[in-house]
């Protein structure tokens, strides 16, 4: 763990958000890790999802040659207004109780990255609650608004929280660091990226909205109505996505999809969590198309709308394994699964080092 300095915040607006681009990853290289793959004695393809994810992460870095040795998680960490409504079984002290287990190297998420050799940053954006030993403090606002009565950031702090997600890739890649995953602590953000995941994908919140972290019957159909009401309320399904993001998102989401956009920038893949980091992904993507190509979706939420998120981002979770931890756990469990393809991608006898003749391919 290591705290950074004050919050010191890039210059970021809504025209020069616009203007950033993202450059296609490389499909020679990525062809070349396929072909590698298959020089390796055994069946063609029967490492399934881990050839193309290889090949996607190779494609990304620039070579054949792949390492991650050096691997990230940020977590960040914000409150959320709308809790107000009674849409969470918990309070907001939750968060910072999480934030302060996060500084101490005690939570659910470091307990794991330390299993899976991952270092992790915590980042405060809009806890409300004191500042906090061990965590980043680039705190915007002391949680949202209560986007039922309204607008849950304005715009500046929307593109503040954006330009903090970027800026804390970019320390990260500065460091060395070759894959970072992001994920997130606030209670209430269910709630919130079901309310961006309706509007983006202009669906219904029935078929957006779960029950988080434990709601009951009567909750789940109050957060659905307010979600509901909320898009009404604004106008959402004809808004932009900064729009969006202001209107109903969370300082937690604005700063993950930050962290896409920079580390598709610098050309580092990113490996999402669950249903939240999925959302703040597709909104990376709205925001600066392209962003796409650098995520690896890490695992199947039990979250409704995960399922919706992937789909629309062209993403194949890999662990379907019922989980709903949050804090980038699940991102977190996909790192050994790469470490061991890798293995083999990188250390596998080849059919010419055995002396048997390649398996002939009839189309991949």
């Amino acid at each position: 763990m290591e705290c950074w300095s004050k919050p010191v915040y890039r210059e970021l607006n809504a025209e020069e958000l616009k203007k950033i681009s993202v450059k296609s990853i490389d499909v020679d290289i990525r062809k070349k890790i396929l072909e590698n793959w298959d020089r390796i004695a055994k069946p063609l393809d029967s490492m399934g999802r881990f050839e193309k994810i290889t090949a996607q992460i190779g494609a990304i870095l620039g070579t054949d040659k792949i390492s991650i040795g050096r691997r990230a998680l940020i977590v960040f960490c914000a409150d959320n207004g709308i809790v107000a409504e009674g849409v969470t079984q918990s309070g907001q002290n939750v968060t910072s109780t999480v934030a302060e287990m996060l500084g101490r190297g005690a939570s659910s998420s470091c307990v794991l990255a330390k299993a899976v050799g991952a270092d992790v940053f915590p980042v405060d954006i809009g806890v409300n609650g004191g500042r906090f030993f061990g965590v980043i403090d680039k705190k915007i606002r002391r949680g949202t608004e209560n986007f039922a009565l309204k607008k849950a950031m304005s715009e500046a702090e929307t593109l503040k929280a954006i330009a903090v997600g970027m800026e804390t890739a970019d320390k990260l890649v500065m460091k060395g660091y070759k894959m970072i995953a992001i994920g997130e602590m606030g209670i209430g953000n269910t709630t919130t990226a079901s309310a961006v995941t309706a509007a983006l994908l202009k669906t219904d919140a029935e078929a957006a909205a779960g029950r988080g972290a434990g709601l009951c019957d009567e909750g789940l159909r109050k957060k659905k109505k307010i979600i509901s009401s909320a898009i009404e309320k604004y106008g959402l399904y004809d808004a932009d996505a900064l729009t969006v993001l202001s209107s109903v998102g969370g300082l937690d989401i604005a700063g993950m999809a930050g962290a896409c956009i920079g580390c598709a920038v610098n050309s580092i893949p990113v490996v999402l969590d669950g249903a939240i980091s999925l959302a703040a992904a597709l909104m990376a993507e709205r925001l600066v198309p392209g962003v796409r190509q650098y995520l690896i979706a890490s695992h199947k939420s039990r979250e409704a709308s995960a399922g919706l998120l992937a789909k629309a981002l062209g993403l194949e979770p890999v662990i379907d394994a019922d989980m709903a931890l949050g804090e980038g756990t699940g991102a977190l469990m996909l790192f050994p699964l790469i470490d061991t393809a890798l293995s083999l991608y990188n250390n596998g006898l080849t059919f010419d080092e055995i002396g048997m003749e390649e398996y002939k391919r009839f189309g991949r």
